[in-house]
């Protein structure tokens, strides 16, 4: 396979753009590989039915592992480009398939979730707004189908019936792997590696048909050429050079808002759904697997919205809004569950649950959907965007890793968290995650300026006159007015709100 095959396999955006996704999808699978085996008696027979507390640390390994990926990544594909690394990812998501597939105990089980966890977060892309929100959606790809594999595999006598569907996860990272042999690499990284001359030769392949000369790679390769100079003069050095000026309020701002996404609760519904629909009442392993399908389902079709229209409903009013209705729905279910629950035994274990209120049980179920509804449709995609455009370009790559690990600890915490909140608080769970989301819809109000539309130039703007006004002043970007016009205005408003003062 030549180098005209490759190029023009790279030059191909559905080509490259499902290749993409498919690190979204890994990141999928391996949310739902555990929610579909926690009531798998075989599961619970080979690991002696653990308790809430082990169950908990089980599910939390995988974020335990992309927490220390997301701290690594920045490095790691500087060092060995963009290509290597992804290859590197796959083939560790297949070793941490290997071990989960083959675990005999809850150590090694742990163990391979961890190295999954860690390939996930090598492989995850940070781009803007409809992007963005189409590799949201192959995450909900990727949790639907690994959830209706493990559905499938239920009716499977033995330990295959939860072995087959984590076997299974290492075929998307094969494929993955195998396609990366035929792109090229970066020639961002190349230029930033001195390597012109390679770079140039990538460009003219995918942009010019081989020719160098061509307007078009020309202009492509003197764009890319300026950002590594900018990036190499004035980008950041480490860590610390994200406490100078008006960076630290940014990556505030961009960890804080990938925190909220966590302690919304979307995660506990993905990974402990069946859980919930336990406690609501539906008895049955069968019963609870169909209902959370639904649930998937639901979170696949809502996010189509949102890559429609991301761009035109700008972010804070899907942010506000998508908090607001989550916490209502949180508080729905809890309600609810103390109003019609009380404490049973399901398995041997304390479980609260409602026992003879159809109503009710119907109730919870639709709440529970109608949240992840309303999640999908609106912080799912905005909590992966917003801070990718909040950042300036010499401080972006460390930033949107710090971020990122954020969102991984609060993932791990909740994770691990959630389990022994069932089993010693019940409904009041909900209350607290419900609560979580109205803190969440006020801290955006007041903090959270909104970016759609605006160039990198008008967002760094917000940020530099940022003390003249409040964020909700800056509305979507429209065309007929000016960020400048916003920031005069407040600054007028400012002074005479200054001299009626005196």
């Amino acid at each position: 396979m030549g180098k005209g095959y490759n190029a023009a396999i790279a030059a191909n955006p559905y080509i490259v753009g499902s290749f993409a996704c498919i690190g979204g999808g890994l990141f999928g699978l391996d949310i739902s590989s555990m929610s579909g085996v926690l009531t798998n008696p075989y599961y619970l027979r080979q690991f002696h039915t653990p308790g809430s507390s082990a169950q908990g640390a089980i599910v939390a390994a995988m974020p335990a592992g992309s927490f220390v990926g997301a701290l690594a990544v920045t490095q790691l594909a500087d060092r060995l480009g963009r290509k290597r690394t992804i290859l590197l990812s796959s083939l560790i998501w297949v070793i941490g398939s290997i071990l989960q597939c083959a675990s005999v105990n809850r150590g090694m089980l742990v163990v391979g979730r961890i190295v999954s966890g860690l390939s996930i977060e090598i492989t995850a892309p940070a781009i803007r707004g409809r992007m963005v929100s189409l590799q949201q959606w192959s995450i909900t790809w990727g949790i639907l189908i690994q959830y209706f594999i493990q559905f499938g595999s239920s009716y499977i006598d033995g330990v295959a019936s939860f072995r087959l569907p984590w076997g299974l996860q290492m075929i998307p990272a094969i494929v993955l792997f195998i396609g990366m042999l035929f792109f090229p690499e970066s020639p961002r990284w190349l230029m930033d590696r001195e390597r012109d001359e390679e770079a140039l030769e990538i460009l003219a392949d995918v942009h010019g048909h081989g020719d160098k000369n061509h307007e078009l790679v020309q202009l492509e390769f003197e764009e890319i050429k300026q950002q590594v100079i900018f990036e190499k003069s004035e980008g950041a050095k480490s860590y610390f050079d994200l406490l100078k000026g008006n960076i630290p309020r940014r990556v505030f701002l961009g960890s804080s808002l990938q925190m909220w996404s966590q302690l919304s609760g979307m995660n506990v519904m993905m990974y402990y759904i069946v859980y919930v629909f336990q406690g609501s009442g539906l008895t049955g392993t069968r019963a609870g697997l169909i209902a959370a399908s639904v649930q998937y389902v639901l979170n696949v079709v809502a996010t189509i919205p949102a890559i429609i229209y991301i761009d035109k409903w700008g972010r804070r009013p899907m942010m506000i809004l998508g908090s607001l209705f989550m916490g209502t729905f949180l508080f729905l279910v809890g309600g609810l569950q103390a109003r019609y629950g009380h404490w049973g035994s399901v398995n041997d274990a304390p479980v609260w649950v409602i026992d003879g209120h159809a109503a009710a049980t119907k109730g919870i179920i639709v709440c529970s959907y109608l949240f992840v509804c309303s999640f999908a449709v609106t912080m799912g995609p905005v909590s992966w965007t917003y801070p990718a455009e909040i950042y300036s370009l010499k401080t972006r790559g460390k930033a949107v890793s710090i971020a990122t690990a954020t969102n991984w600890i609060f993932n791990f915490a909740l994770a691990w968290a959630t389990p022994p909140g069932f089993a010693n608080i019940a409904w009041k769970t909900y209350f607290i995650f419900g609560t979580f989301n109205f803190a969440a819809s006020i801290h955006f109000f007041f903090m959270f300026p909104e970016t759609v539309g605006r160039t990198l130039e008008e967002i760094e703007d917000i940020f530099t006159e940022g003390h003249a006004f409040a964020p909700w002043r800056i509305g979507k970007h429209t065309g007929k007015k000016t960020l400048a016009d916003v920031i005069g205005q407040s600054k007028e408003h400012n002074s005479i709100d200054e001299k009626e003062h005196v």
